[in-house]
């Protein structure tokens, strides 16, 4: 259903119009004098997609024309969702393109060329380009995200640092909007993104009537709030592999670099340059963050009390505990249990 003043070519009216699109089989014309401010949106339909997250976005941006006139502003939105196989013949003219999320299959890491190609003339062409979760994969390999932040979904953070290690990665937030580049992180991450789109090419009024309507938090959030530390295991050094386990067993234990050095039987900085190497964390963050994985689990699966917790993770001081915690989580374990339990 389009907005009142928008008509097709079979109704009369008097004042002036220009033709803008073809929908149906009808064109649309734009009325000037009613001054609607018309925002087109593509939503690309790329192998192994997420439906949902397709067909959700359109729905969006119908919901967030039902605000604007709410409002009584005049922002419209025009979403229409494309197969990526169509786009060497399409004509159209857009103000954003977005990828949404992958659901399976291993498309987003090696999209065809002409959807590549057609992704940055749309940059050429000042478009804002914007993805979710793996959608991230696709505008890197385009070579987008030159110069710019990004984030993807927290669990493809090492398949993205070792397929595009030059792209600066920021894992912790849910969403990043950088020079017309916009990419957000987990598998929902589609909704933070449309809600992003909404209020930078409309009003931001428009953006929090919706996301009322849609009973969705539009305040600042982060994507390490929902993190898992999952440790990296899947490499050759047998060393460091013995010492991981290790200290997944025993990270309550404190343990210094010169003890996980005689563990592996290796010099303290040849354990640490190893260390690195393998997992992409120094040693003892590696172990901070084991720790605080524990401490999530914990405060979710249990009835303990913090200072009982920080105890059981190897803690003597309970408030450089939980200074450490909100560093690593973002939250407060208080806040924390509230969100979660």
């Amino acid at each position: 259903m389009f907005p009142v003043n928008w008509l097709s070519r079979n109704t009369l009216c008097a004042i002036t119009a220009r033709p803008i699109s073809v929908v149906n089989d009808n064109i649309m014309f734009k009325y000037d004098n009613l001054d609607e401010l018309m925002i087109k949106i593509a939503i690309l339909d790329y192998p192994h997609s997420l439906a949902s997250a397709r067909y959700g976005l359109v729905e969006m941006f119908q919901m967030a024309n039902n605000a604007s006139e709410t409002l009584g502003l005049n922002h419209r939105f025009s979403a229409e969702i494309i197969v990526t196989e169509q786009l060497t013949d399409l004509k159209n003219q857009f103000d954003a393109v977005l990828l949404p999320p992958s659901y399976q299959g291993d498309y987003y890491l090696s999209p065809a060329a002409n959807l590549l190609e057609w992704l940055r003339e749309q940059q050429r062409q000042s478009v804002i380009i914007g993805s979710a979760c793996a959608g991230t994969f696709i505008l890197a390999s385009a070579a987008l995200l030159q110069d710019r932040v990004a984030t993807t979904h927290w669990g493809l953070e090492t398949l993205f640092r070792q397929t595009h290690p030059s792209v600066a990665l920021d894992i912790d937030k849910i969403l990043i909007n950088q020079r017309g580049i916009i990419t957000a992180g987990g598998m929902m991450s589609w909704v933070d993104l449309g809600l992003e789109i909404v209020a930078k090419l409309s009003d931001l009024k428009i953006m929090r009537l919706l996301g009322k309507t849609l009973v969705v938090d539009t305040g600042q959030r982060e994507q390490r709030y929902y993190r898992q530390f999952s440790p990296i295991l899947q490499h050759s050094d047998a060393n460091i592999l013995r010492l991981q386990k290790h200290l997944q067993d025993n990270f309550h234990i404190t343990n210094s670099i010169a003890q996980m050095a005689l563990l592996c039987h290796l010099t303290p900085r040849t354990l640490l340059r190893r260390f690195v190497k393998a997992t992409g964390l120094k040693p003892h963050y590696y172990l901070q963050r084991l720790r605080i994985q524990k401490a999530c689990e914990l405060l979710e699966y249990s009835s303990l009390t913090f200072e009982n917790i920080a105890e059981q993770i190897g803690y003597q001081d309970t408030s450089a505990c939980r200074k450490l915690f909100v560093s690593i989580m973002g939250l407060s374990p208080t806040q924390f249990k509230k969100r979660f339990v």
